[in-house]
């Protein structure tokens, strides 16, 4: 991340390369002035060296202003859009290195074309704006970039689940004693568990934990499922073991303050996952439901008892596992919430390896295909809805999108609405190739149905669809865009 120095010496290079270009003066001839060497005003002006008191002095002089006008950290108006992301959490916060980029580079960038960058930072920051986003948007945006340039495997995570299993004596057979995190937790770390007071608080409903750093204590929800407690635990342990400060004290969606307290909260919940379903157990239960002919959808809902784990935490585990261990990059994750049955679905989690596929998140409130089935599932629980009815379904579609060949075989899991929590389904989608059939045969059983699919109703041309949810708007607002520019072309090529 960018230093408050480096920062500093970015906009003092920035606003000396104005002044002197608004003086009309080369660097020649402002270091003769200046009496110090061309290379030397040009380093200050990339922002790689802040001169020393007696120079900034002898620059201002020649620039017509006053010491602490060339000193202060505001920049002229047009290059208030840098200034702006320079001093912003953003850039602060950002861990550059992750992604492999020298913070230096990006200030090089910035003062080789300062003009260029101002436009396209505008463009940026009025692409957000138009679009509500926030901060966190861009958080959780490049933490998903992160994921998937891992494939979303880190084995640096998975040996330490590992070692921490050893070192604690702990025993990994599924489904996983929750006791074993209770203890270390109380024990090694000094935590009190308080499993009453959180119900008190009707308001907070959703809230499944609050850790109260002070005090060490932490505060679960009453009535977890034994699956939700043991991820909590699990979280927990990982944030002490892993040394990650920078943390979130609730589990629920609150505003986040940086990206280092998004990408902690994303090891620990890889490590609460790793722990919970074991890797190479997890991995050879995999490959006998792969080396099925059948789809049976009463195996895979067996995972979830062995294991004791939520449909979302056993398919964010797939996504681990399929790139590294089955060789399957080609995916996508999809989490569909839905609060009651008069609200909209919302795409509330996705992550997508190897190329960005439909559907995807977005902010113009369009209504999602209905075909596909991580959302027939949702439908169907909610009118079989009753008691002693299943609480969860798992289904199989191989789902081709409209007028191309791209298919996938999309596995899901859904669970009922409760009180307190909305129905969700997770989906993990694999892309139908040669690779696929070759490491998944149940891949051609006839009982899995093929669907024609979209992305939202409002983009797709599919006629007489019997779920469409709304007119398809934007796909007429094409198709009058056109017919305008046909039009038009007639006119101008007919005089």
């Amino acid at each position: 991340m960018l230093s408050h120095g480096q920062i500093v010496r970015l906009i003092f290079g920035l606003k000396l390369r104005e002044l002197r270009q608004e003086r009309g003066l080369t660097p020649a001839e402002m270091a003769r002035a200046c009496d110090v060497s061309v290379s030397y005003l040009n380093e200050i002006e990339k922002g790689k060296k802040y001169p020393k008191a007696d120079k900034i002095l002898s620059l201002s002089k020649v620039l017509g202003v006053s010491y602490d006008q060339l000193t202060s950290l505001t920049l002229s108006r047009k290059l208030e859009p840098i200034s702006e992301l320079l001093q912003s959490d953003l850039l602060k916060e950002f861990p550059l290195e992750m992604f492999g980029l020298d913070p230096m580079r990006i200030v090089e960038l910035i003062a080789d074309a300062p003009a260029k960058m101002n436009a396209f930072i505008s463009t940026l920051f009025e692409i957000g704006r138009n679009y509500e986003m926030r901060q966190e948007h861009f958080f959780l945006a490049a933490l998903r970039s992160y994921q998937e340039m891992h494939d979303n495997y880190f084995e640096e995570l998975e040996q330490d689940v590992r070692t921490f299993t050893v070192e604690q004596k702990l025993n990994a057979a599924a489904p996983f004693d929750t006791s074993q995190l209770e203890r270390v937790l109380t024990e090694k770390y000094g935590y009190s568990l308080d499993r009453t007071l959180l119900g008190e608080y009707a308001s907070l409903g959703r809230l499944r934990s609050v850790f109260q750093p002070k005090t060490r204590r932490l505060l679960l929800r009453p009535g977890l499922s034994s699956a939700q407690e043991a991820f909590v635990l699990g979280r927990e342990v990982a944030f002490h073991y892993l040394n990650l400060r920078e943390r979130p004290y609730v589990n629920a969606s609150f505003p986040v303050r940086s990206f280092d307290e998004v990408l902690n909260n994303f090891k620990a919940s890889y490590f609460a996952g790793a722990l919970l379903m074991e890797e190479e157990a997890l991995v050879r239960d995999l490959q006998k439901l792969f080396d099925a002919t059948k789809w049976d959808a009463g195996q895979w809902l067996g995972l979830l008892t062995r294991y004791n784990v939520s449909p979302e935490m056993f398919m964010q585990r797939l996504t681990n596992l399929l790139p590294r261990h089955f060789g399957l990059q080609s995916l996508f994750f999809l989490r569909f919430d839905q609060t009651d049955a008069t609200a909209p679905y919302e795409l509330t989690k996705e992550l997508h390896l190897s190329r960005l596929h439909n559907p995807h998140g977005n902010e113009l409130h369009e209504h999602y295909c209905r075909r596909w089935i991580s959302l027939r599932l949702l439908a169907e629980l909610r009118l079989q809805a009753k008691p002693g009815a299943p609480t969860v379904a798992i289904g199989a579609q191989r789902s081709r999108y409209y007028g191309t060949d791209n298919e996938y075989i999309c596995l899901t899991l859904a669970r009922a609405s409760t009180a307190t929590e909305p129905a969700v389904s997770v989906t993990v989608g694999l892309l139908c190739d040669e690779n696929l059939k070759r490491k998944v045969r149940f891949i051609d059983d006839p009982a899995i149905p093929l669907r024609i699919v979209n992305e939202t109703c409002e983009r797709c041309p599919i006629p007489d669809c019997e779920v469409r949810s709304a007119p398809p708007v934007e796909i007429e607002r094409q198709q009058r865009q056109q017919q305008l520019a046909e039009a038009v072309a007639a006119l101008v090529h007919g005089a």
